[in-house]
């Protein structure tokens, strides 16, 4: 283990998180607000322990291999999560340090889970950093990094592959830092048509570029307790279909900009993931047609919410708590679906649930034809057994890091459903789930015991399982 060049990297990603905080203390200054201050309070102690650090441990060599990926992210974004809730707890808007916590680590991971009862009483600034965490940790707090310090490394794959979503991370272009700019660039673009198209409806420029945060990290925070409820159907349709395009491989949209449309539009993930919502709005729409005056009322309710959950975005237009059974059931089956790999959607994401059905298929077929040679393809290409047998793992370790976490919170006298759900929409990264903690709801009224529960589960479920459990393996620091 590169011990010290782990710390200094943690630094250096410390330093740029002081940097990113300039951005809500700006708007704290344009706004005149007294949580300024706890802004600039968190910058200093950000710059001191970046430096400190970066400082203390100057590596020998800057090799950087997988285990050294792995522990990188996952002490960078505890790291992150743990400054950034300063300005929350500092400026007393949010009393419970452990709160603050949850909330930016909900904000971070793009979770979208909040304490918050009342979120119109915080202030533009908090409102501001708030949604910026999604943003930022949309695409990846070090593939932001990458993409504009020098490398460092000529490994840095290793820290890509830790911190961007899927079974599969593969490189754009030769140079990963060339690969993270052009992810970055697209993100940018996006973000910023988005923010364009909501200033054109209902939304001032703040309500535009906090609702364009939300929606490109699929994170769900705004400025309203109600959600989207409040906004024009213009708004609503604009972020739904954001939220769809954003839970597709950003991949995909790099072979849109070099013309390889028809490589593009061959992914069995992205037309998978189109059925898969088409489905669902049909099977809705026609199931809540009678809470509704009209059809259209009740398409645009319906797919935005699908939009909102497969995404894991977790923005609502309704209380979907209210909606019949089954219209629950397909939405709580959506949250464990996710979205594509490479994408900022959470969740189990499609291209693993056709792995694992690949897989079934191929040891049935095997049950019948011993003597039978299984090959699984995607997109035409065959995959290795590592990538099978890693997929095979990955859903192991999952449900049974999702069952310890759901007992954990049976403690909580709150019923199967909320506990279910919110261990679903935590572990997920979606937010929003049932009964307590539904569309018009809060975590508030868990312990702290529990919000912390809740926080490694998003945690677990933003960066993949894996760093995480390498960090909390004592071998991982004392072997070499």
């Amino acid at each position: 283990m590169n011990k010290r060049m782990v710390f200094h990297m943690i630094g250096q990603i410390i330093k740029l998180e002081a940097a990113v905080l300039l951005l809500p203390t700006v708007v704290s200054l344009i706004y005149k607000e007294e949580c300024l201050w706890s802004f600039l309070i968190t910058i200093a102690v950000a710059l001191i322990v970046g430096f400190a650090l970066t400082l203390i441990s100057r590596p020998r060599n800057h090799v950087i291999f997988s285990k050294e990926g792995f522990v990188i992210v996952a002490l960078s974004w505890l790291s992150l999560a743990a400054i950034g809730a300063l300005p929350f707890f500092l400026s007393g808007e949010i009393p419970s340090y452990i709160d603050a916590f949850f909330e930016t680590v909900s904000g971070l991971t793009t979770t979208g889970a909040s304490i918050l009862t009342d979120v119109e009483s915080l202030s533009h600034g908090l409102l501001f950093w708030r949604s910026f965490t999604h943003w930022i940790g949309g695409m990846g707090v070090l593939v932001l990094i990458m993409a504009i310090v020098p490398s460092v490394s000529g490994r840095n794959m290793h820290v890509l592959r830790a911190e961007m979503p899927g079974p599969v991370v593969g490189k754009l272009m030769p140079r990963i830092r060339d690969t993270a700019k052009i992810l970055y660039i697209i993100y940018l673009v996006m973000t910023a048509v988005q923010i364009i198209l909501l200033w054109c409806g209902d939304m001032n420029l703040f309500g535009s570029i906090v609702h364009a945060f939300g929606t490109a990290g699929t994170g769900g925070f705004g400025i309203m307790s109600n959600s989207i409820a409040g906004y024009s159907p213009y708004s609503q349709w604009v972020i739904t279909i954001f939220m769809l395009l954003f839970g597709i491989n950003f991949n995909l949209y790099y072979l849109i900009l070099i013309r390889h449309i028809r490589d593009a539009l061959k992914s069995s993930e992205l037309w998978v993931y189109l059925g898969i919502v088409a489905a669902a709005c049909i099977a809705i729409v026609i199931n809540i047609s009678h809470l509704y005056d009209s059809f259209g009322e009740t398409l645009r309710t319906a797919v935005f919410q699908v939009s909102s959950i497969i995404t894991t975005t977790g923005y609502s237009t309704t209380d979907f708590n209210a909606w019949p059974q089954l219209s629950k059931g397909i939405l709580l089956l959506l949250m464990f679906i996710g979205g594509c790999a490479g994408s900022t959607a959470g969740g189990l994401k499609i291209s693993r649930i056709q792995l694992l059905w690949g897989t079934v298929k191929r040891d049935l077929r095997r049950l019948i034809h011993p003597r039978s040679v299984g090959v699984i393809k995607m997109d035409g290409k065959r995959l290795d057994e590592p990538a099978i047998h890693g997929t095979s793992a990955y859903f192991i370790i999952y449900f049974a890091l999702f069952a310890l976490g759901f007992l954990l919170l049976s403690f909580e006298p709150f019923g199967f459903e909320t506990n279910f759900s919110a261990m679903a929409a935590c572990f997920n990264n979606v937010g929003p789930g049932f009964g307590l903690v539904g569309p018009i709801g809060s975590y508030a009224a868990y312990s702290p015991f529990s919000k912390l529960v809740l926080s490694a589960a998003m945690l677990f479920g933003r960066l993949e399982i894996y760093p995480l459990l390498f960090v909390l393996i004592p071998s991982t620091w004392t072997k070499k």
